[in-house]
C-alpha cells in the first residue's frame, strides 16, 4: 500500500465532514476541532447540554477514520484503575499481570469528566500529556493515534468538581456544542422517522474514509506549515493582552501561546495553504484560549464571559499585514 500524499490526506480528512454529517447535523465547527485536535496531536473538551449529540460525533469520528474507541462514564466513585488499568493476581501463573484499562485506546470519550474527584480526574494526566501510563513504576506506552475527548454539561454543577486549571491547560481546545438550528432539528427529526439509530452507525452509511496514514502524513504536512515572524509576533500579542486584562485574574500561558501556533497552522493546511494568516489565528483563538483565563468574580457578574474578552482582545489588537 502506496503512502499517501499531504494532498491526498487532506482531501481524506475533508471527507471526514461529509461522512460524519450523515450522522451528526450541524456541528461543523465540532467536527473541524476534533480533525484539528487530532493533526496537533491534542486533546478536546467538549462542551453542551445533554442531548447535542457529543457522545455521537466523537463515535462517528472515529468510524470514519476506522479508529478504536472506548467510552468511560465519569462518576464520583470511579477509581484511578478504573480508567488507567491496574494489576490483577493470575493464581495459575502465581504472579500479577497487568490489565489494562480503557485509557488504552485510540479515542477515549470521557463522559462528564467533571463528576470525578480529582484523583481521579488527575489520572488522565499522565496520558494526555506523555502518552503513557505508569503502574507499579512501570512506564506502559498508549497506542498511535491518541485522543481525549472530554464532555462535560455548562448547566448542572451539583455534585461536580470543577477542573483545575492545570488540568484545563492539558486540553488543546474546549469546542462548545450548541443546540441545533430549526432546520437542522427538523433534519434530525425526519432521520429517526426514517429509521436512523445512534447506536448502529453502519446502518446509517459510516464508512472509513481516512485512515492512521492519512492522519500520519497530514500531521507531517502541518509541521512543514510556514509561520512568518509578524504572525507569531500577533500570537504572542494576543496572549500577552489578555494578561493585562482587568476583567482576568489570570491571562493565557506560553503553553496557550504554542497551542494557539499549532492549531492554526493546521487550520491553515486544512484549507489548503502551506503558510498561516493573521485570519487562521483569529479562526482558532476561542477554542484554543477561552478555557485558559481566569475571569475576576467581578467581571463575572457583570456579564463578562471568556470568549467576550478574547474576542475584545482580538478587535482591538492591530493585525499585521
Amino acid at each position: 500500500m502506496s503512502t499517501p500524499t499531504a494532498d491526498s490526506a487532506r482531501a481524506s480528512l475533508e471527507g471526514l465532514r461529509t461522512e460524519i454529517a450523515k450522522a451528526v447535523v450541524g456541528q461543523d465547527p465540532a467536527v473541524t476541532g476534533l480533525v484539528v485536535a487530532l493533526l496537533c496531536r491534542g486533546h478536546v473538551l467538549l462542551e453542551g447540554v445533554p442531548g447535542v449529540a457529543k457522545t455521537l460525533l466523537v463515535r462517528a469520528l472515529s468510524t470514519a477514520l476506522e479508529l478504536d474507541t472506548k467510552r468511560v462514564q465519569f462518576t464520583p466513585d470511579l477509581m484511578p484503575s478504573d480508567v488507567t488499568g491496574s494489576l490483577v493476581y493470575d493464581s495459575r501463573n502465581a504472579e500479577f499481570s497487568f490489565q489494562p484499562g480503557p485509557v488504552f485506546t485510540n479515542l477515549l470519550l470521557a463522559d462528564e469528566i467533571n463528576r470525578t474527584p480529582p484523583k481521579t480526574q488527575a489520572s488522565l494526566l499522565e496520558a494526555m500529556e506523555e502518552r503513557q501510563v505508569t503502574v507499579d513504576g512501570t512506564p506502559r506506552p498508549l497506542p498511535e493515534p491518541f485522543l481525549v475527548a472530554a464532555t462535560q454539561n455548562p448547566t448542572e454543577y451539583e455534585g461536580t468538581y470543577p477542573l483545575p486549571e492545570a488540568q484545563l491547560d492539558r486540553f488543546l481546545l474546549k469546542l462548545t456544542m450548541s443546540l441545533p438550528a430549526r432546520q437542522d432539528e427538523i433534519d434530525i427529526l425526519t432521520r429517526h422517522a426514517a429509521g436512523f439509530s445512534p447506536r448502529d452507525l453502519n446502518a446509517a452509511g459510516l464508512r472509513p474514509v481516512a485512515s492512521a496514514a492519512d492522519l500520519e502524513a497530514a500531521r507531517d504536512a502541518v509541521a512543514k506549515t510556514a509561520v512568518s515572524p509578524e504572525v507569531t509576533g500577533y500570537i504572542v500579542d494576543i496572549c500577552r493582552a489578555t494578561r493585562e486584562s482587568p476583567s482576568l485574574s489570570l491571562g493565557v500561558s506560553p503553553r496557550g501561546a504554542t497551542a494557539l501556533l499549532s492549531t492554526s497552522r493546521a487550520w491553515a493546511w486544512l484549507t489548503g495553504r502551506d503558510y498561516v494568516t493573521p485570519d487562521d489565528v483569529k479562526a482558532l483563538a476561542l477554542p484554543t484560549l477561552r478555557h485558559r483565563i481566569q475571569l475576576r468574580p467581578e467581571a463575572e457578574m457583570e456579564g463578562v464571559t471568556a470568549d467576550s474578552v478574547i474576542s475584545a482582545v482580538l478587535a482591538h489588537l492591530p493585525v499585521p499585514r
